[in-house]
């Protein structure tokens, strides 16, 4: 992953291949003005205080996810300049928005493909600031390339290595704060790239044992304690959601237990993350053209897997337990069938009308399992429905809870991080539509409302009496077009970010 160094030199010393800047669009009268972002003063000066006509007359307009390029100015070691857009700058006095400053740092870095080192020179006015560029050059500069070895594609490899190094101009590295802001940052962002990782990988190499083992390599570098339930632990117990979406594959299904526990916590926040690692539909076969992305459909696992590893990373002072449901929906001559009834890990039965309703059933038993603790608080991620890419689009995730709340906190940490979020209502008149003559409950209700409906689904298999939120990431977790801020073509990472703020508010005694 590309290094992160804090450093107090100026931008005409540093020995780089480029020295990215911030431009914006001028907040106050005139609607054309560009302006120079802070930490920008150095090259500014180098161009006689007239960086910013020249960017305009290069058709720089400051918007964000723009890039302009000009030739360094005399005397700098640095070959390139790259302006980056910012959006719209904030009134005098203000700060630079931390989402912002995130999405430059990423289309920067993203755009430095190759090179070997950048120094950012982008607004510092904030510790937050370090914090937001930092995580914008990690993920901006990921790439997935671990199956691109022969030929060709090697030679594109080596050519398209990511950006290096990052150095933060202006930043202070004997500052606690800002080396905090740093750590904390690496920590969230590799873990979050192997998320990625995790969701790019084919399925034929990402079996629901395959990831079993990638948690328990984790485990035991990180010091945290792990369960992994094969099918036949999972027979024997009961499960019988998993088992029965997994029942029809080759490739048996597992359930992970991951736990971090701090010495001094009194709080615990359990994660349950949905972990289909192909998902065909089974029996009910999903259409021609929805098949080839659906390696993506354990994101949900994978958010919850970085999540546990990065809290424990961070030391943080509340104990932290991951559930990863993880099975292949496949058919077969096994495979459950519309009409099956499954006895879940809870004792109740459910009557199955569609095999591709299946992220339900697996997150059915493991939410009951997480149940069974008692935890303070419990937080179930999973890309479960199209009916929320339909109602929200591509990148906003839904929330959903038993707790109004707690909604609120969790809307408020993803809009925090930057993770685009909605909260959702949990209507009780759609219960009703699940109702079955021959089961406690059917895994499909009404098609209007489908991912409230799931909801509602997983609603019944929550402890009484526990504080309980869904997030679906079926829009955000996998990007099907181009890359953009921070963001790749591919496995996002969805979720990882606020699970992790949710993780050190609850530290703080702030949720749940």
């Amino acid at each position: 992953m590309t290094a992160l160094t804090l450093s107090t030199s100026a931008a005409p010393g540093l020995r780089a291949d480029a020295i990215v800047i911030g431009v914006a669009k001028g907040s106050a009268s005139r609607s054309g003005d560009l302006v120079v972002a802070p930490g920008a003063e150095a090259v500014d000066k180098a161009y006689d205080g007239k960086l910013a006509d020249v960017l305009e007359t290069l058709g720089a307009s400051g918007a964000e996810g723009e890039l302009t390029k000009l030739p360094a100015p005399s005397g700098f070691k640095a070959p390139l300049v790259l302006a980056a857009g910012l959006g719209t700058a904030p009134v005098k006095g203000g700060e630079w928005d931390a989402e912002a400053l995130r999405r430059a740092a990423g289309t920067a870095a993203r755009a430095l493909t190759g090179c070997k080192k950048a120094g950012f020179a982008l607004p510092l006015d904030a510790t937050g600031a370090v914090a937001a560029i930092a995580e914008g050059a990690l993920l901006g500069a990921y790439s997935f390339d671990t199956y691109k070895e022969t030929g060709k594609n090697a030679k594109a490899k080596a050519d398209k290595a990511p950006l290096a190094e990052a150095v933060l101009l202006g930043a202070k590295p004997r500052d606690n704060a800002h080396k905090a802001a740093l750590a904390r940052a690496v920590a969230v962002c590799e873990e979050l790239n192997r998320a990625r990782d995790l969701i790019n990988m084919p399925p034929n190499d990402l079996t629901p044992a395959a990831f079993a083992a990638v948690a328990q390599g984790a485990a035991k570098e990180h010091g945290l304690k792990i369960q992994v339930l094969d099918e036949k632990a999972l027979i024997k117990g009961g499960y019988g959601g998993i088992m029965g979406v997994g029942q029809g594959a080759t490739a048996t299904p597992r359930l992970v237990k991951l736990s971090y526990t701090h010495p001094k916590a009194d709080k615990h926040l359990a994660l349950v993350g949905k972990g289909i690692t192909y998902d065909s539909g089974g029996i009910s076969l999903k259409p021609a053209g929805h098949n080839e992305t659906m390696k993506c459909d354990m994101s949900g696992a994978a958010a919850v897997f970085a999540a546990v590893v990065a809290a424990a990373r961070l030391g943080l002072k509340v104990n932290v337990t991951g559930w990863l449901a993880l099975a292949e929906n496949m058919p077969s001559g096994s495979a459950v069938r519309p009409g099956d009834v499954l006895r879940m890990y809870s004792g109740k039965t459910v009557e199955v009308l569609n095999t591709d309703a299946e992220g339900r059933l697996v997150m059915a038993d493991a939410l009951w399992a997480a149940s069974q603790e008692k935890p303070d608080a419990l937080v179930d991620v999973a890309t479960l429905t199209g009916a929320m890419v339909l109602a929200l689009g591509s990148r906003t995730f839904g929330v959903m809870a038993n707790d109004d709340a707690f909604r609120t906190a969790l809307y408020e940490a993803a809009e925090e991080v930057g993770e685009p979020a909605w909260p959702m209502p949990m209507p009780e008149h759609l219960r009703k539509g699940m109702d079955s003559s021959v089961a406690d409950i059917a895994n499909m209700g009404e098609r209007m409302g489908g991912g409230l409906v799931a909801g509602l689904f997983l609603r019944e298999f929550v402890g009484e009496g526990i504080t309980w939120a869904h997030l679906d990431i079926a829009g955000p977790a996998f990007n099907e077009g181009g890359p953009f801020g921070y963001t790749p073509k591919g496995g996002t990472g969805s979720a990882v970010r606020t699970l992790v703020r949710l993780a050190e508010l609850t530290a703080e005694g702030l949720t749940a």
